[in-house]
């Protein structure tokens, strides 16, 4: 029995030594990495960068490309004595800046140790031949060849983003995936698709020397890494649009987005005022210029700005209050001059005929109607109070993607605000309020936010009978495969048979002559069926706002388009006019002569007061 046991602890013995003896094979013999990090103070990386991915537009126009630049680079533990007023001459810069260099370098030792840190960024491709000429007498430093950002069409800053160099904060956050020196996107399409555009870094290993001089490749180059270069990107937008809108929104202060509806594709996405891409290539350069700007040029109003829809949403109250059965098409209500809600308070409203039915409130825009219509939603007898009835109304108005989140693939999109029930029974006690409280939500005031990307959506919304897809801006393509989700419809809460009822109203907003009560003429277009509403949005803070969505052709919608104006006031004076003209631009590919003037308008006005 003894003798037993002890051939099998021998047995067991002999199996763990065989592991383990496989084990060192495998790290000393076979598995090269071992070796390579256990000698890594011997051992030079000279990493290469992947060139970023191509950004192009959905007709395969570049929008963001690339170039060279020329770099000079470091590495402080190789630099010998040297003659700083040779090296500040050939690179075109003050003795006292090497040195200041080389003395930051050197307090800085430990953490650098023997990297590589970039001295001088974009320097002149002259600089850098002569450098290159004399960087022999030069131990520790050498040129660097990367590539940038190059900007084809001036098409959306905001946009696209830009790429700037990662500090400290952004390596903790993305640990072992960057390191100091490296590139990131850091805003729009750059920074929402920055880990299929960055590529993989690839590197060159050398050996070092005792004296710390490279002296040749690390086993003839046989464990370097190639680059692989980063994936091309094909967006929904059209350039040509974009930029064409950017011009329209020169000198003005707001936001145009325009979509396909059909299939959900942003075709153009307009922040103004925004940034230049020609600021994208060397954003640190312009970086106080634009953050010190009063009009904060970096914000993008089209997804972070949240307003108040104004009369647009006229549109969703009408069609809810179909869907309830509290409106018919031919119901009519008055308007005089606006809609008395108490004894003493009347919500005002624009001279026209009255009684209107909702096909006319819609095309003249009527206040007062929308307020009985509101009002009768909220009184529904079918509810057992006001509370319950808006909260019925506000599934409605969600299910149109308003009050949260679109769920785009456009980074820092916000969600808005469209209030509840418990937060007016916070504010005014339970049982303490009532329609006459809320009045204002008739006409798409009040609590109400809404992003110029979420009214884009409404109107697509509208144009499709009652559904949409989630808004994006990435089209599947070779290596790129978008969320299904942008493929799927989301239908709302409203029978698409209504849709019918309220979108002939907007084509006479636009196609009936203003003395016939079209608010919106001043966009008809001969031949493009154009629907449209407009809107004229308070603003706490100074004039009214602009806003008007439309979308073409009636039958068959190619183009649906929000435009928001700060501070322009009607929406048909501003707002109108730039909608239409993009959507003319867009279906004909150009301005018809006899809407040059509108153009011209257009492009000369300036909206800004400080700029001018």
């Amino acid at each position: 029995m003894i003798l037993e046991r002890k051939t099998k602890i021998l047995i067991g013995l002999g199996v763990v030594a065989t592991i383990l003896l496989a084990k060192l094979f495998s790290i000393q013999i076979l598995d090269q990495q071992y070796k390579i990090d256990a000698s890594n103070n011997s051992m030079v990386y000279d990493i290469i960068y992947p060139t970023r991915g191509v950004i192009y537009d959905r007709n395969g126009e570049i929008l963001v490309g690339n170039k060279i630049a020329y770099d000079i680079q470091v590495t402080p533990r190789e630099v010998h004595a040297f003659d700083t007023l040779a090296l500040a001459d050939a690179l075109n810069v003050s003795v006292d800046f090497i040195r200041d260099k080389m003395a930051e370098y050197k307090k800085n030792s430990r953490r650098i140790g023997f990297q590589s840190v970039t001295m001088l960024k974009q320097v002149p491709s002259e600089t850098y031949i002569r450098f290159a000429e004399i960087q022999y007498k030069f131990p520790g430093f050498k040129g660097h060849v990367r590539s940038i950002r190059d900007y084809p069409i001036n098409a959306g800053g905001n946009l696209l983003g830009y790429v700037s160099e990662v500090d400290a904060d952004y390596i903790r956050k993305h640990e072992g995936e960057y390191r100091s020196g490296d590139y990131a996107g850091k805003t729009g399409i750059e920074a929402a698709r920055e880990e299929d555009l960055r590529g993989e870094k690839g590197y060159k290993i050398y050996i070092r020397d005792s004296h710390n001089q490279i002296k040749t490749a690390y086993q003839n180059g046989e464990m370097d890494k190639e680059a692989v270069a980063g994936k091309n990107i094909t967006t929904t937008i059209d350039a040509r649009l974009q930029q064409y809108g950017q011009e329209l929104m020169q000198n003005k202060v707001g936001s145009v987005v325009a979509i396909e509806p059909k299939t959900g594709e942003i075709l153009a996405m307009v922040s103004s005022p925004g940034i230049d891409v020609e600021m994208l290539s060397d954003i640190g350069q312009y970086y106080n210029q634009i953050s010190n700007d009063p009009y904060k040029p970096m914000f993008n109003r089209t997804v972070q700005a949240s307003y108040p829809p104004g009369s647009v949403f006229k549109l969703i109250n009408g069609l809810i209050g179909l869907e309830e059965g509290v409106l018919t098409p031919d119901r009519q209500y008055p308007c005089n001059h606006g809609y008395a809600y108490t004894t003493n308070r009347k919500l005002g409203c624009h001279g026209h005929r009255s009684p209107l039915n909702m096909e006319e409130a819609i095309m003249m825009s009527c206040n007062g109607y929308f307020c009985y219509v509101l009002k009768s939603v909220l009184e529904n007898r079918k509810y057992e109070n006001v509370s319950e009835a808006f909260d019925v109304w506000r599934e409605y108005v969600t299910s149109f993607g308003l009050g949260e989140k679109l769920g785009s693939d456009f980074p820092s999109e916000l969600g808005g605000n469209v209030p509840t029930s418990a937060y007016y029974s916070k504010v005014y006690g339970r049982n303490g309020w009532r329609f006459s409280t809320i009045v204002s939500l008739s006409i798409g005031q009040g609590e109400i936010g809404v992003t110029p990307l979420q009214i884009a959506n409404l109107c697509a919304t509208v144009a499709n009978r009652g559904w949409y897809i989630t808004p994006h801006i990435v089209k599947d393509s070779e290596g790129i495969e978008i969320d299904p989700k942008y493929h799927e419809r989301n239908y709302t809460k409203v029978d698409t048979n209504e849709f019918k009822k309220v979108i002939h109203g907007m084509w006479r907003a636009v196609n009936e002559p203003a003395g016939a009560g079209g608010t919106a003429y001043a966009a008809a277009v001969p031949g493009l069926d154009l629907c449209g509403k407009t809107g004229t949005a308070q603003n706490p803070h100074g004039a009214d706002n602009s806003v008007f969505i439309c979308f073409a052709p009636q039958d068959d919608p190619q183009i649906a388009i929000a435009a928001y104006i700060e501070n322009a006031g009607f929406g048909a004076t501003w707002a109108c006019p730039i909608a239409s003209l993009m959507v003319e631009q867009y279906l004909t590919g150009g301005i018809r002569p006899e809407r040059k003037y509108v153009e011209d308008r257009i492009l000369n006005a300036n909206l800004m007061p400080a700029r001018r």
